[in-house]
């Protein structure tokens, strides 16, 4: 397992055991080929279990410090999640034939009660997910739920975006202050002024590569004006700009996200004393995201299995921790005071909605 030295804070004193991911293509694509298969012959309904089928496959190949995640979740339970959002789906369906009106009341129901599920979710999610036998947990509250999604999307749009690292904040916060493993808490105080740096670099990514996109548009208006005749550079122009606008706004968004996960996780620790971290270099995380969607694109498909271990590798070389202690001793006392929660215990507390 290989060790990095520790760069943040910048006391020298730390070293990080970085994760590893050991599954490959050829494997994945065993599994994710039966899952669509059986999901097609089954008319979807197969699908909560090749769910199952590929967390498992996923979890069991992230290792760290020397051990793997693991998945418990049954396709039941998955799939009792999505028949009810299928069924909430047709009904909604219906409404808008039947009672437009009645569907314009629903929507505002919506969302409020669409941090409920957020909850509901992120809480199964760390119940079925164990580590050296212990399992996660996530406390997190409806009232901490609302806030980190309804009024950080409501903040986000007021303010056309410029309030979009606070709702990046409210949102991570909740989801990182909230988790437990065993009955240790997971915490993270990341910093708003590096949330605000990461949000003003990919701003001004976009806006540089805007005034190019400008500068080739009016060439290109002068060149059709005088090759195309009358109404053809105004053409040219918004060519270029549909096609290039929609990329460049992707670009930026997954340069956005790579930064504020290294900023989230590195800000991160787990019972108060060991450290996470992230490294992801933001250029390639950007590169592997596109490329991915080409070149699945272009196989019709066929390369997804590649495409997602690809990606899933990235992810996980990328993230790492410092464990302050002998990790024998540490993960042993952790165990006696969290040890692994019993079947009859997910069984209680539901299922995977799916969002």
């Amino acid at each position: 397992m290989a060790a990095i030295e520790q760069d943040y804070p910048a006391d020298g004193s730390r070293f990080f055991q970085r994760a590893s991911f050991t599954g490959n293509a050829s494997e994945y694509f065993g599994i994710w080929i039966v899952n669509i298969l059986l999901t097609i012959v089954t008319l979807g309904i197969y699908s909560a279990w090749a769910k199952v089928r590929r967390n498992r496959y996923f979890y069991g190949n992230t290792v760290l410090l020397d051990h793997s995640f693991e998945y418990h979740a049954k396709g039941k339970q998955i799939l009792i999640g999505r028949l009810i959002v299928f069924g909430f789906l047709v009904v909604m369906n219906i409404l808008s034939h039947l009672a437009p009106l009645a569907l314009l009341a629903i929507w505002p129901i919506m969302l409020v009660i669409f941090p409920w599920f957020l909850m509901r979710g992120l809480r199964f999610n760390a119940r079925v997910t164990s580590y050296r036998n212990v399992r996660f947990d996530f406390v997190g509250t409806y009232g901490g739920a609302f806030k980190a999604i309804f009024l950080g999307a409501l903040v986000t749009v007021v303010s056309v975006g410029l309030l979009s690292p606070i709702a990046s904040r409210w949102l991570y916060k909740y989801i990182f202050d909230n988790l437990r493993y065993g009955d240790r808490p997971f915490a993270t105080e990341p910093r708003l002024g590096a949330l605000y740096e990461a949000f003003i670099t990919a701003i001004a990514i976009m806006l540089a590569a805007v005034v190019v996109l400008g500068l080739l548009s009016v060439v290109m208006i002068g060149f059709g004006s005088n090759s195309m005749g009358p109404g053809m550079g105004s053409i040219s122009l918004w060519h270029w700009m549909i096609v290039f606008i929609f990329p460049i706004y992707i670009l930026t968004g997954l340069y956005y996200h790579a930064a504020v996960r290294n900023i989230i996780w590195s800000a991160a620790t787990v019972d108060r004393r060991h450290q996470l971290r992230s490294d992801l270099g933001r250029r390639r995380y950007a590169w592997i995201a596109i490329s991915n969607v080409i070149v699945t694109l272009v196989t019709f498909g066929l390369m997804r299995p590649w495409a997602a271990v690809r990606m899933q590798r990235f992810l996980t070389e990328h993230t790492a921790i410092h464990v302050d202690g002998e990790i024998g001793v540490v993960f042993d006392q952790i165990r006696s005071t969290g040890s692994a929660i019993s079947a009859e215990y997910l069984d209680v507390d539901g299922f995977d909605f799916g969002f």
